[in-house]
Protein backbone atom coordinates (compact mmCIF):
# COMPACT_ATOMS: atom_id res chain seq x y z
CA UNK A 1 0.00 0.00 0.00
CA UNK A 2 1.19 3.53 -0.76
CA UNK A 3 2.67 5.20 2.40
CA UNK A 4 0.24 8.12 2.18
CA UNK A 5 -2.74 5.77 1.91
CA UNK A 6 -1.40 3.82 4.88
CA UNK A 7 -1.32 6.97 6.96
CA UNK A 8 -4.90 7.88 6.02
CA UNK A 9 -6.05 4.35 6.84
CA UNK A 10 -4.32 4.46 10.23
CA UNK A 11 -5.85 7.86 11.00
CA UNK A 12 -9.33 6.59 10.09
CA UNK A 13 -8.88 3.55 12.36
CA UNK A 14 -7.80 5.77 15.25
CA UNK A 15 -10.81 8.02 14.80
CA UNK A 16 -13.20 5.08 14.66
CA UNK A 17 -11.61 3.50 17.71
CA UNK A 18 -11.90 6.77 19.61
CA UNK A 19 -15.57 7.08 18.76
CA UNK A 20 -16.23 3.49 19.77
CA UNK A 21 -14.37 3.67 23.08
CA UNK A 22 -14.91 7.21 24.30
CA UNK A 23 -18.03 9.04 25.44
CA UNK A 24 -20.53 10.25 22.87
CA UNK A 25 -20.05 13.77 21.59
CA UNK A 26 -22.99 16.16 21.76
CA UNK A 27 -25.67 14.69 19.52
CA UNK A 28 -27.34 17.58 17.75
CA UNK A 29 -28.48 18.61 14.26
CA UNK A 30 -25.57 19.22 11.89
CA UNK A 31 -25.40 21.72 9.00
CA UNK A 32 -26.60 20.13 5.74
CA UNK A 33 -27.48 16.90 7.55
CA UNK A 34 -29.53 14.58 5.31
CA UNK A 35 -29.63 11.25 7.11
CA UNK A 36 -30.65 10.37 10.64
CA UNK A 37 -28.53 11.18 13.66
CA UNK A 38 -26.36 8.24 14.83
CA UNK A 39 -28.01 5.72 17.16
CA UNK A 40 -27.17 5.76 20.87
CA UNK A 41 -29.94 3.49 22.10
CA UNK A 42 -31.39 0.10 21.13
CA UNK A 43 -34.64 1.74 20.00
CA UNK A 44 -32.84 4.11 17.65
CA UNK A 45 -30.90 1.19 16.18
CA UNK A 46 -34.19 -0.56 15.40
CA UNK A 47 -35.63 2.63 13.89
CA UNK A 48 -32.64 2.99 11.57
CA UNK A 49 -32.86 -0.71 10.60
CA UNK A 50 -36.55 -0.33 9.68
CA UNK A 51 -35.85 2.90 7.82
CA UNK A 52 -33.13 1.23 5.76
CA UNK A 53 -35.37 -1.76 5.00
CA UNK A 54 -38.20 0.47 3.74
CA UNK A 55 -35.72 2.62 1.79
CA UNK A 56 -34.40 -0.45 -0.06
CA UNK A 57 -37.94 -1.62 -0.83
CA UNK A 58 -39.16 1.70 -2.18
CA UNK A 59 -35.92 2.17 -4.16
CA UNK A 60 -36.36 -1.20 -5.87
CA UNK A 61 -40.02 -0.42 -6.61
CA UNK A 62 -39.17 3.03 -7.97
CA UNK A 63 -36.42 1.70 -10.24
CA UNK A 64 -38.67 -1.13 -11.46
CA UNK A 65 -41.59 1.20 -12.26
CA UNK A 66 -39.29 3.72 -13.99
CA UNK A 67 -37.72 0.95 -16.11
CA UNK A 68 -41.17 -0.41 -16.95
CA UNK A 69 -42.34 3.04 -18.06
CA UNK A 70 -39.28 3.48 -20.27
CA UNK A 71 -39.81 0.02 -21.79
CA UNK A 72 -43.51 0.72 -22.46
CA UNK A 73 -42.68 4.08 -24.08
CA UNK A 74 -40.14 2.36 -26.34
CA UNK A 75 -41.97 -0.91 -27.08
CA UNK A 76 -45.41 0.59 -27.68
CA UNK A 77 -44.42 3.69 -29.58
CA UNK A 78 -46.86 4.25 -32.44
CA UNK A 79 -44.11 3.67 -34.99
CA UNK A 80 -43.35 0.20 -33.60
CA UNK A 81 -46.92 -0.67 -32.71
CA UNK A 82 -49.03 0.77 -35.50
CA UNK A 83 -51.89 -1.62 -34.75
CA UNK A 84 -52.61 -1.51 -30.99
CA UNK A 85 -53.46 -4.69 -29.14
CA UNK A 86 -57.08 -5.24 -28.08
CA UNK A 87 -56.22 -7.42 -25.08
CA UNK A 88 -58.05 -6.03 -22.02
CA UNK A 89 -57.57 -8.78 -19.46
CA UNK A 90 -54.73 -10.98 -18.23
CA UNK A 91 -55.53 -13.14 -15.22
CA UNK A 92 -51.99 -13.93 -14.08
CA UNK A 93 -50.88 -10.33 -14.47
CA UNK A 94 -53.76 -9.12 -12.31
CA UNK A 95 -53.02 -11.79 -9.69
CA UNK A 96 -49.36 -10.70 -9.65
CA UNK A 97 -50.04 -6.98 -9.25
CA UNK A 98 -52.43 -7.74 -6.41
CA UNK A 99 -50.39 -10.29 -4.46
CA UNK A 100 -46.94 -8.70 -4.81
CA UNK A 101 -47.95 -5.29 -3.32
CA UNK A 102 -49.82 -7.13 -0.54
CA UNK A 103 -46.68 -9.16 0.19
CA UNK A 104 -44.57 -5.99 0.25
CA UNK A 105 -46.97 -4.41 2.76
CA UNK A 106 -46.75 -7.50 4.97
CA UNK A 107 -42.93 -7.37 4.84
CA UNK A 108 -43.07 -3.73 6.00
CA UNK A 109 -45.87 -4.23 8.53
CA UNK A 110 -44.34 -7.06 10.57
CA UNK A 111 -41.17 -5.20 11.70
CA UNK A 112 -43.19 -1.97 12.01
CA UNK A 113 -45.60 -3.48 14.54
CA UNK A 114 -42.70 -5.17 16.31
CA UNK A 115 -40.93 -1.81 16.67
CA UNK A 116 -44.11 -0.08 17.92
CA UNK A 117 -44.51 -2.63 20.71
CA UNK A 118 -40.76 -2.68 21.43
CA UNK A 119 -40.60 1.06 22.11
CA UNK A 120 -43.92 1.11 23.98
CA UNK A 121 -42.57 0.11 27.40
CA UNK A 122 -39.85 -1.75 29.29
CA UNK A 123 -40.26 -4.29 32.05
CA UNK A 124 -38.42 -3.86 35.36
CA UNK A 125 -36.92 -0.40 34.64
CA UNK A 126 -33.94 0.82 36.65
CA UNK A 127 -35.30 4.37 36.85
CA UNK A 128 -38.54 6.24 36.13
CA UNK A 129 -38.69 9.83 34.91
CA UNK A 130 -41.89 11.81 34.45
CA UNK A 131 -41.76 14.51 31.79
CA UNK A 132 -44.37 17.29 31.89
CA UNK A 133 -44.68 19.78 29.05
CA UNK A 134 -45.60 23.40 29.80
CA UNK A 135 -45.97 26.49 27.68
CA UNK A 136 -43.03 26.76 27.15
CA UNK A 137 -40.63 24.69 29.23
CA UNK A 138 -40.17 21.14 30.52
CA UNK A 139 -40.60 19.81 34.03
CA UNK A 140 -38.74 16.65 35.07
CA UNK A 141 -39.72 14.47 38.03
CA UNK A 142 -37.96 11.39 39.45
CA UNK A 143 -40.82 9.58 41.27
CA UNK A 144 -38.59 6.88 42.78
CA UNK A 145 -36.11 9.48 44.10
CA UNK A 146 -38.40 11.03 46.73
CA UNK A 147 -40.20 13.07 44.08
CA UNK A 148 -37.14 15.04 42.99
CA UNK A 149 -38.27 17.49 40.32
CA UNK A 150 -37.09 20.63 38.58
CA UNK A 151 -37.90 22.81 35.58
CA UNK A 152 -35.83 23.20 32.43
CA UNK A 153 -35.87 26.46 30.45
CA UNK A 154 -34.06 27.47 27.29
CA UNK A 155 -30.97 29.59 27.83
CA UNK A 156 -31.39 33.05 26.25
CA UNK A 157 -28.81 33.89 23.64
CA UNK A 158 -27.23 36.58 25.83
CA UNK A 159 -26.75 34.05 28.67
CA UNK A 160 -24.96 31.37 26.62
CA UNK A 161 -21.49 30.36 27.75
CA UNK A 162 -18.71 29.37 25.30
CA UNK A 163 -19.51 25.97 23.85
CA UNK A 164 -23.24 26.16 24.56
CA UNK A 165 -25.67 25.95 21.66
CA UNK A 166 -28.23 28.56 20.62
CA UNK A 167 -31.83 27.28 20.83
CA UNK A 168 -30.66 23.92 22.21
CA UNK A 169 -28.99 24.43 25.59
CA UNK A 170 -31.01 24.78 28.79
CA UNK A 171 -30.45 25.90 32.37
CA UNK A 172 -31.18 22.48 33.92
CA UNK A 173 -30.40 19.36 31.93
CA UNK A 174 -32.22 16.07 32.33
CA UNK A 175 -29.54 13.85 33.89
CA UNK A 176 -29.79 10.09 33.27
CA UNK A 177 -27.50 7.11 33.89
CA UNK A 178 -26.06 5.46 30.77
CA UNK A 179 -26.53 1.72 30.37
CA UNK A 180 -29.73 1.62 32.46
CA UNK A 181 -33.31 1.01 31.37
CA UNK A 182 -35.25 4.21 32.01
CA UNK A 183 -39.04 4.43 31.90
CA UNK A 184 -40.30 7.78 30.57
CA UNK A 185 -43.81 8.97 31.42
CA UNK A 186 -44.91 11.94 29.30
CA UNK A 187 -47.81 14.26 30.06
CA UNK A 188 -48.75 17.93 29.70
CA UNK A 189 -50.07 20.65 31.97
CA UNK A 190 -51.74 22.68 29.21
CA UNK A 191 -51.66 21.82 25.48
CA UNK A 192 -50.22 18.97 23.40
CA UNK A 193 -46.42 18.89 23.31
CA UNK A 194 -44.01 16.25 22.00
CA UNK A 195 -40.91 14.94 23.78
CA UNK A 196 -38.45 14.20 20.96
CA UNK A 197 -34.75 13.22 21.19
CA UNK A 198 -33.63 12.04 17.72
CA UNK A 199 -30.35 10.26 18.56
CA UNK A 200 -32.05 8.23 21.33
CA UNK A 201 -35.11 7.27 19.29
CA UNK A 202 -37.44 8.87 21.85
CA UNK A 203 -40.64 10.55 20.69
CA UNK A 204 -43.84 10.66 22.69
CA UNK A 205 -46.75 13.09 22.73
CA UNK A 206 -47.27 14.90 26.01
CA UNK A 207 -51.03 15.30 26.26
CA UNK A 208 -53.07 16.98 29.01
CA UNK A 209 -55.01 14.47 31.07
CA UNK A 210 -53.02 11.49 29.78
CA UNK A 211 -49.73 9.80 30.69
CA UNK A 212 -47.99 8.10 27.75
CA UNK A 213 -45.12 5.70 28.36
CA UNK A 214 -41.92 4.88 26.53
CA UNK A 215 -38.36 3.99 27.54
CA UNK A 216 -34.73 4.48 26.67
CA UNK A 217 -31.38 2.87 27.38
CA UNK A 218 -28.54 5.26 26.54
CA UNK A 219 -25.51 3.39 25.27
CA UNK A 220 -22.80 5.99 26.10
CA UNK A 221 -22.30 8.98 28.40
CA UNK A 222 -22.65 12.24 26.53
CA UNK A 223 -25.02 15.10 25.75
CA UNK A 224 -28.11 14.47 23.64
CA UNK A 225 -30.30 17.27 22.30
CA UNK A 226 -33.94 17.28 21.29
CA UNK A 227 -36.92 19.56 20.79
CA UNK A 228 -40.63 19.78 21.28
CA UNK A 229 -41.74 18.89 17.73
CA UNK A 230 -45.48 19.48 18.19
CA UNK A 231 -46.56 23.06 17.44
CA UNK A 232 -47.79 24.21 20.85
CA UNK A 233 -48.03 27.99 20.69
CA UNK A 234 -46.08 31.20 20.24
CA UNK A 235 -42.85 29.99 21.86
CA UNK A 236 -42.94 26.44 20.50
CA UNK A 237 -39.36 26.88 19.26
CA UNK A 238 -38.23 27.73 22.81
CA UNK A 239 -38.66 24.21 24.25
CA UNK A 240 -35.35 22.41 23.69
CA UNK A 241 -34.42 19.18 25.47
CA UNK A 242 -30.91 18.55 26.75
CA UNK A 243 -30.07 15.16 28.23
CA UNK A 244 -26.80 14.58 30.06
CA UNK A 245 -26.03 10.87 30.22
CA UNK A 246 -23.49 9.95 32.89
CA UNK A 247 -22.09 6.81 34.47
CA UNK A 248 -24.15 5.23 37.29
CA UNK A 249 -21.59 6.46 39.85
CA UNK A 250 -21.81 10.02 38.55
CA UNK A 251 -25.60 9.80 38.53
CA UNK A 252 -25.61 8.81 42.21
CA UNK A 253 -23.39 11.80 42.98
CA UNK A 254 -25.67 14.10 40.98
CA UNK A 255 -28.75 12.84 42.85
CA UNK A 256 -27.22 13.78 46.19
CA UNK A 257 -26.30 17.20 44.82
CA UNK A 258 -29.67 17.79 43.13
CA UNK A 259 -31.79 16.79 46.15
CA UNK A 260 -30.05 19.48 48.14
CA UNK A 261 -30.17 22.22 45.52
CA UNK A 262 -33.71 21.70 44.26
CA UNK A 263 -35.13 21.35 47.77
CA UNK A 264 -34.16 24.93 48.55
CA UNK A 265 -36.88 27.39 47.60
CA UNK A 266 -34.37 30.23 47.23
CA UNK A 267 -32.04 28.36 44.85
CA UNK A 268 -30.45 31.05 42.66
CA UNK A 269 -30.92 30.80 38.92
CA UNK A 270 -28.04 28.98 37.33
CA UNK A 271 -27.24 25.53 36.06
CA UNK A 272 -27.80 23.10 38.96
CA UNK A 273 -28.80 20.45 36.44
CA UNK A 274 -25.24 20.22 35.18
CA UNK A 275 -22.75 18.28 37.27
CA UNK A 276 -19.03 18.64 37.62
CA UNK A 277 -17.95 15.17 36.51
CA UNK A 278 -14.46 15.58 37.90
CA UNK A 279 -15.81 16.57 41.31
CA UNK A 280 -18.38 13.77 41.29
CA UNK A 281 -15.65 11.16 40.98
CA UNK A 282 -14.02 12.21 44.26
Amino acid sequence: MHPLRRRYAALACLLLAGLAAGPAMAQQPRPWEVGMQPAFSPIKQEIIWLHDLVLWIITIITVFVAALLVWVLYRYDHRRNAVPSRISHHTWLEVAWTLIPALVLVIIAIPSFRLVYYEDRTHEPDLTVKVTGHQWYWEYTYPDQNGLHFESYILPQDKLQPGQLRLLDVDNQLVLPAGKRIRILATSADVIHSFFIPSLGVQRYAMPGRTIETWVEISKPGTYYGECNQVCGTNHSQMPISVQAVTPEEFTAWLAQAKTKFSQADTPAGQPGRIDLAAAQH
